[in-house]
């Protein structure tokens, strides 16, 4: 049974701000005290106990089979590094930046995917990056007259934000490529699941787990974390109902951000970063349909 193709884009839209009101909440968190091994594993851990719930009463078998078991504990340990990665970015450098650097995982996975040659090199797919990545350096303010004293501003976050998004794409194409064959379900169960197990026991181990200082951060934290889980159980119901290019309304996040951004914390923004945010969503949209 599929949803109309209105009411599924308005879901899809709403999952889109959902998720990036977790990103909005999490910097309050962090703001106020919360490490970012905290927030990912209070985030992943009411994730997969809710996912757990929800497949239980879908009578969901959670058996994976045993050649997949390895990939699927390689795909868990990248979230694991693309959540952590994400959230350390989002400390540092308004979110919305954060998310948009995030968002070359697109363009990352089809790199992948023609190196190791599981889909043929497309020329018309250059373009649209090419756009993407000059849309991103306009929204990151990177000019050459100031390029310096810019990237001393917000290179350290630029860089987790990209190494969230290299881990994204393998993730991208252990999903495709070696995991399709699994249901959906089980597959973000388990890599939730991982998450949430090593971000505790790895925060635990280093005394990097640390909880906010005052209201204003555990309000943070607790949005972040039934933002995400609103968000992940929609997809969890609604995905499977709706045809593949619906899935473009998603790309709302970052603006969606950007504006809340604005909003509740104050980040300003030049009308020319608007622009580059807007062309850098747009080329990653335009990537997408490029593969159909």
């Amino acid at each position: 049974m599929h949803l109309s193709p209105r009411l599924g884009i308005a879901i899809l839209l709403g999952v889109g701000v959902s998720f990036a009101s977790n990103h909005l909440a999490a910097r309050v968190a962090f703001d106020h005290g919360t490490s970012v091994a905290a927030g990912v594993a209070v985030r992943a851990s009411c994730t997969a106990l809710i996912l757990l719930a929800l497949m239980k009463l879908q009578g969901v078998r959670l058996a994976i089979p045993g050649a997949l078991r390895p990939w699927s504990l390689l795909a868990g340990v990248l979230i694991a590094t693309q959540s952590y990665c994400l959230y350390s970015a989002v400390a540092r450098i308004p979110p919305a930046l954060a998310l948009l650097v995030f968002q070359t995982s697109p363009m990352l996975y089809v790199l992948i995917s023609w190196a190791m040659r599981k889909e043929p090199p497309r020329w018309r797919a250059l373009a649209p990056m090419a756009l993407g990545l000059a849309g991103l350096a306009l929204a990151l303010d990177l000019r050459l007259e100031h390029l310096q004293a810019r990237w001393s501003e917000i290179g350290a976050g630029v860089l987790w934000a990209f190494a969230s998004g290299s881990s994204m794409a393998v993730v991208y194409y252990l999903n495709t490529h070696v995991l399709k064959g699994m249901d959906g379900r089980v597959r973000t169960f388990a890599m939730t699941a991982v998450t949430a197990a090593l971000a505790i026991a790895g925060g635990s181990a280093a005394h990097a787990i640390v909880f906010p200082v005052d209201a204003a951060g555990w309000v943070g934290l607790a949005c972040l974390t039934v933002f995400y889980c609103l968000a992940i159980i929609s997809l969890f119901f609604v995905l499977p109902k709706l045809p593949p290019t619906h899935t473009a309304a998603l790309n709302i996040e970052p603006i969606a951000l950007l504006f809340l951004g604005w909003l509740i914390l104050g980040n300003t923004v030049t009308p020319l970063q608007v622009a580059g945010a807007f062309l850098t969503v747009g080329a990653i949209v335009w990537l997408g349909a490029s593969k159909r």
